[in-house]
């Protein structure tokens, strides 16, 4: 990830293979985005630019004009930002940010990029530095780190202390971002369920993060059935990775558990070829986890945190678990199986009952866990749960964040669609609203009284199509900055 820090130098002065300037929509056209602190000049030349192009100043829309007059960068790049009128609400301030990452996304051949903050207010140093930061992220090649892409970004703008803690901030959020990033993009051949635990065991070096493990033989051995019967079919034999984070006096505890299903093939329910092409991403939610517990621990939030990843690979072999099965998860509630491409609950499943077991004040889980999300929400997320307080927090904290996501419910007459006449329950519920007996289904392994939110990120988490603002093609790192940012609502 590029280092970004803030600038003492004006914009115009600051140097840099190239200056980013916001540029915002108004009644009339472009115009050049408050706070630049340009010489009358430069701002003539860029004017008159914009109207002789037409520019809207729509978010993401990116003009890139070279030999500016007064400006020490060698070209400038107008970056549409919306309609940002001062207002710092949630829809603005992601403007904001798909337009300054569509710029630097844009800027892969420089090294160091300066960025005109177009305002004063923390709210938009976060950002400004954030989409900034987000775009400047470059996809590696297979297991190797990228030498693409910008290396070094200067926010030009105020230096106070809110803006000081916002860009600290901000590079947190972006290194994580960028962290689960590479592992949705790595192949499955590199990144599997002890390959993702090593991952883990380098990162937690020298943080306040600490890493416990449990194997095969541990996880049959603590009744996590769910998992095991998920990755017995796989050479790649299943893990489950817990984090944790204790602050001194901590304001509350939260359990993140995540889903972290390496690779899906859809076990002996096996997918169609296409539908396989992207399930090395079946690992978000487990990756966004992971991330989110580092970057509170890096923030040094009051308050701790555990997060649970699920972690396994769904293959078919002669000891994969067959329809019909019948396995205990962790707490002893048997489940039959009824089709073993609906996976990510059973390990969700015994990583919420395991989270239950610490009694914590709220338990969210975040998962691509359903084909039916993606064909309701496209790329919004879903939201659901057992407690509306919670569901509404998290839903603030998506917005605060920048990240789509909707309330659903978990209707009470889709429950006897769960039940089996072998087991506690079936895993699985009929074609008629899958994302919420899906839902449901994980409700049964949280504890009694615990405040309980499930995310469902299967649209979101991954881009399969043109770059676009901040993204890539590729792991999108959806869920961290939500995460974090409903952690810091309990600090």
């Amino acid at each position: 990830m590029a280092n970004l820090t803030l600038s003492t130098r004006a914009a115009a002065e600051a140097p840099g293979d190239a200056l980013v300037l916001g540029i915002v929509q108004g009644a009339d056209g472009a115009n050049l985005a408050p706070g630049h602190g340009l010489p009358r000049k430069t701002v003539t030349h860029l004017e008159s630019v914009i109207a002789d192009l037409d520019l809207t100043g729509k978010a993401g829309e990116v003009t890139a004009v070279a030999a500016v007059p007064g400006v020490t960068a060698r070209v400038v790049v107008l970056a549409g930002i919306g309609e940002l009128s001062g207002r710092t609400d949630g829809d603005s301030l992601e403007d904001v940010r798909r337009g300054f990452g569509a710029a630097t996304r844009s800027l892969n051949k420089k090294k160091k990029v300066v960025v005109s903050v177009p305002g004063t207010s923390a709210a938009l140093v976060a950002a400004t530095a954030e989409g900034a930061a987000l775009g400047a992220y470059t996809v590696s090649k297979a297991g190797s780190p990228s030498t693409e892409g910008v290396t070094a970004i200067a926010l030009a703008g105020p230096t106070d202390a809110a803006a000081r803690r916002a860009v600290k901030r901000a590079a947190v959020l972006a290194q994580s971002v960028g962290y689960t990033r590479d592992l949705v993009n790595l192949p499955p051949n590199l990144l599997y369920p002890a390959t993702f635990v090593d991952s883990l065991a380098e990162r937690v070096k020298g943080s306040k993060v600490k890493l416990k493990t449990y194997d095969m033989r541990q996880l049959r051995a603590g009744g996590f059935g769910g998992t095991v019967g998920v990755g017995q079919g796989s050479a790649n034999e299943p893990r489950i990775a817990v984090l944790t984070y204790a602050p001194a006096r901590p304001k509350a505890s939260i359990a993140l558990v995540g889903k972290g299903i390496t690779f899906d093939s859809g076990g002996l329910c096996i997918k169609p070829a296409a539908g396989m092409v992207t399930m090395k991403s079946d690992m978000a939610g487990a990756a966004a986890v992971a991330a989110a517990v580092l970057a509170v621990a890096e923030l040094g939030l009051p308050v701790a945190v555990t997060g649970y990843l699920g972690l396994a690979e769904n293959m078919p072999s002669s000891t994969a678990q067959r329809p019909s099965d019948v396995v205990t998860m962790r707490g002893g509630k048997t489940v039959e199986i009824l089709n073993t491409d609906a996976e990510g609950r059973m390990v969700l499943g015994d990583c919420i009952a395991l989270a239950s077991e610490s009694n914590p004040d709220a338990i969210v889980d975040i998962a691509t866990l359903t084909g039916a999300q993606v064909v309701a929400l496209a790329n919004t997320a879903a939201v659901m749960g057992n407690d509306e307080a919670l569901r509404s927090r998290v839903l603030e904290a998506a917005d605060a964040a920048g990240e789509a996501m909707w309330p659903m419910p978990l209707p009470k007459e889709l429950r006897p669609a769960l039940d089996s006449i072998n087991a506690d329950l079936a895993h699985k519920g009929g074609v008629e609203g899958g994302m919420l007996t899906a839902g449901i289904f994980l409700g049964e392994f949280v504890g009694e009284g615990i405040p309980w939110s499930h995310v469902d990120i299967a649209g979101p988490s991954f881009n399969d199509k043109a770059p676009a603002g901040y993204l890539q093609k590729g792991g999108t790192g959806f869920g961290v900055r939500t995460l974090v940012s409903l952690v810091e609502s309990y600090a």
